[in-house]
């Protein structure tokens, strides 16, 4: 989200300073790991269409501008079935998403569970489950879409500063201030986009609003001839699974891999960024168990990479995009909840627009952070 809005703001001919305590991209977030899925009807509310359709022109634009390849539209599958115990962000995941396409008008499908099985057949999908598929979800590719937006923000003039921890921020009528461990800029306004560190710099006071989740994705081999696993024959998917409370989603074999990405998600316990614990056998052993095997055909046991990655979720698992509640010179931009980067793009043109214009052309109402009751 910071990338974007760095580019946006540039792009308008902003003065813009962006400050990471890392060097982005990294993996020590929430925006790494290769792919994303990309999707335009969203189970989580028919409000987030008009970001990810924008998101969409945005890469395509940007793809032009830089020669980076970041959108691959290789159509997107969710399996669900009536008996699906898993739960996928919120409930009615499959019929919402429906309702959203129906609302939206995106291109989709209904298909059974034969129709699945004929054309995708790794998937083992049981008789009473069924599909919606959309021909023009797919993925993003997240290190590459913060590379490009911070090339182009340089390029139209913003300063960044990477490996520069920030130690907090401050306000008065007048303007804003950041410390870091190196210096004390000034500003007239700040983009708080800290991703999982955002909750350290708004205190206890919002503990119960963010909470920082650790996940995990796998990267199992393929047994077997890789051409139905590649893109143009295997879509990215979600599915709801039966029997037990994790689902799982995943990704084809990439750039002539010989394996796919597979993940699923917990929020049992929380975390703390920058202790986050290394993936263990166990875990991988019981992922490929529990949720690879049973499920999808010709997959390895053989886990050639995992890595974890931080969520930062809300209460109903959406977006925080709003001004903090004791200054209008400091925008608070949590757009994550695990479904946040297909619409990094957009909001980062719609932070720019509070900054500069001090609205959006974005319905950005649903977002506000005074629905919880802060």
């Amino acid at each position: 989200m910071g990338s974007a809005a760095a580019f946006q703001l540039a792009k308008r001919g902003a003065r813009v300073l962006g400050i990471d305590r890392y060097a982005p991209p990294h993996d020590l977030g929430s925006s790494h790991g290769d792919t994303r899925i990309t999707r335009l009807a969203i189970g989580e509310g028919a409000h987030y269409t008009p970001l990810v359709r924008r998101s969409h022109e945005i890469w395509r634009e940007i793809e032009r501008e830089t020669g980076a390849s970041l959108l691959t539209q290789n159509g997107g599958l969710i399996i669900s079935s009536r008996n699906k115990t898993a739960l996928t962000h919120v409930d009615a995941f499959f019929a919402n998403t429906v309702a959203a396409a129906q609302e939206h008008g995106i291109a989709h499908e209904r298909l059974d569970a034969a129709e699945i099985r004929r054309r995708f057949p790794a998937f083992a999908v049981k008789d009473d489950e069924f599909g919606y598929y959309e021909p023009e979800a797919g993925f993003v590719r997240p290190e590459a879409c913060v590379a490009a937006q911070l090339g182009l923000a340089r390029k139209y003039g913003a300063e960044i500063h990477t490996d520069e921890k920030a130690l907090g921020f401050d306000w008065t009528p007048h303007g804003v201030s950041v410390t870091t461990e190196k210096a004390r800029y000034a500003a007239d306004r700040l983009i708080v986009a800290a991703g999982a560190w955002l909750p350290w710099f708004l205190g206890a006071e919002y503990s119960s609003v963010f909470k920082v989740y650790r996940q995990v994705q796998f990267w199992f081999e393929i047994e077997g001839d890789t051409a139905p696993f590649r893109p143009d024959r295997f879509p990215v998917f979600i599915w709801e699974l039966q029997k037990t409370r994790q689902g799982i989603y995943g990704f084809p074999a990439i750039d002539g891999a010989h394996n796919i990405k597979i993940a699923t998600e917990q929020y049992v316990a929380t975390v703390e960024p920058g202790s986050v614990a290394e993936v263990t056998p166990e875990e991988i052993g019981a992922m490929h168990r529990d949720l690879v095997a049973p499920w999808l055909a010709g997959m390895s046991s053989r886990c050639v990479r995992a890595a974890t990655c931080l969520y930062t979720v809300t209460p109903d698992f959406g977006f925080v995009i709003d001004f903090h509640p004791d200054s209008d010179r400091v925008i608070l931009a949590s757009p994550c909840s695990g479904h946040g980067f297909k619409h990094s793009a957009a909001i980062g043109e719609a932070l720019s627009e509070l900054v500069m214009d001090g609205k959006s052309r974005f319905d950005l109402s649903p977002f506000r952070l005074a629905r919880f009751g802060n």
